[in-house]
């Protein structure tokens, strides 16, 4: 049913260029007239997330601004077929949340080229216990199987461990049958990372290299980076011969500084991991094995919920300064 009015986060700037964030009422006809419009059971915060919730212009060109760049609900109007009201959907990446009307919404209107239905095997609530965070790393994984890699090859870094991406890589790649070694700064999360399957779980001293050497000891066959910078630099280094790096964070540096022998050596591929505007034949794949043999055992353990006053008040702050493990799951029910 469709109401007259409904809540979201609402980012606004103010007169001395300061962003404030409040919980308010809109009426149903602010959203754009887009295809599909969904009543949004359940969002997601990811680190993008909380950088349009503050103000950043790199990720939100315009206020005032509802982020979120995840979204799980029903259908309650589609002007395309594909889509019938009461269909459950996920949707993710596009514009949603960063330059378009995000998921911190109890509804939303996109066009239905956005639209993913929900797989079988996954509930609303954990499609977002996934989220942005998860295809992201099932990308990663896809990556790696898809560079011919397999448990043989090799163990398998993943920096940044506790984070979104990172949780969900290590489940999914100790799933498959990897060896993954996990780096976090995060003492007391190592419990947490064993649960998930890491077989070794390092603190960043472990693998960071301060030296100029273009290559180091070959160590890993496959590294999931999610931080960027320096840690990226040293995983590359230490990539085994015809290994294979997915690069999707920049959380401590956007700024890459290496040489070309790693790649012109050791035939290292490093590939870019960008999930929001991932073709949909493929965002489906993706969806698919996370719904089924990439699942993580530990899903809904991999996730905190918090209603739109929490997410507000604490979970923003806490992701912009690295408080966060695992995911935060935004219940709009």
């Amino acid at each position: 049913m469709k109401p007259a009015s409904f809540r979201a986060l609402w980012v606004t700037q103010a007169s001395d260029k300061s962003f404030r964030r409040d919980i308010v009422e809109k009426p149903i006809d602010i959203l754009p007239p887009d295809d599909v419009l969904i009543r949004v059971h359940y969002s997601s915060l990811n680190y993008k997330d909380a950088l349009s919730a503050t103000g950043n212009r790199g990720v939100t060109r315009s206020y005032p601004h509802v982020p979120g760049v995840d979204a799980a609900g029903t259908v309650v109007e589609s002007r395309q077929p594909e889509f019938q009201p009461g269909d459950e959907v996920i949707v993710t990446g596009h514009e949603l949340g960063s330059n378009a009307w995000g998921g911190w919404s109890e509804f939303i209107r996109v066009p239905a080229d956005w639209v993913v239905p929900l797989p079988k095997g996954l509930t609303l609530h954990e499609s977002m216990c996934l989220g942005t965070a998860g295809l992201t790393a099932g990308l990663a994984a896809l990556k790696i199987l898809n560079h011919g890699l397999t448990p043989d090859s090799g163990p398998i870094l993943v920096t940044g461990a506790t984070g979104g991406v990172g949780c969900v890589a290590v489940a999914i790649l100790a799933k498959l049958g990897f060896s993954v070694t996990a780096i976090t700064g995060k003492e007391d999360e190592h419990p947490f990372l064993r649960s998930l399957g890491a077989r070794d779980i390092f603190g960043r001293d472990h693998i960071l290299d301060k030296t100029e050497k273009p290559l180091l000891s070959g160590r890993w066959a496959a590294v999931v980076d999610t931080v960027g910078g320096p840690l990226l630099e040293s995983a590359i280094r230490q990539t085994r011969l015809e290994g294979a790096v997915a690069c999707c964070g920049n959380i401590a540096s956007a700024e890459l500084h290496t040489s070309i022998y790693p790649f012109i050596l050791r035939g290292v591929t490093l590939y870019g991991i960008g999930s929001a505007f991932t073709p949909m034949k493929t965002r489906l794949d993706v969806w698919k094995q996370l719904s089924t043999d990439w699942k993580p055992e530990q899903l809904l353990s991999l996730a905190v919920n918090s209603s739109l006053e929490e997410l507000n008040t604490r979970y923003i702050d806490l992701i912009r300064g690295g408080g966060i493990r695992g995911r935060i799951v935004v219940t709009l029910v």
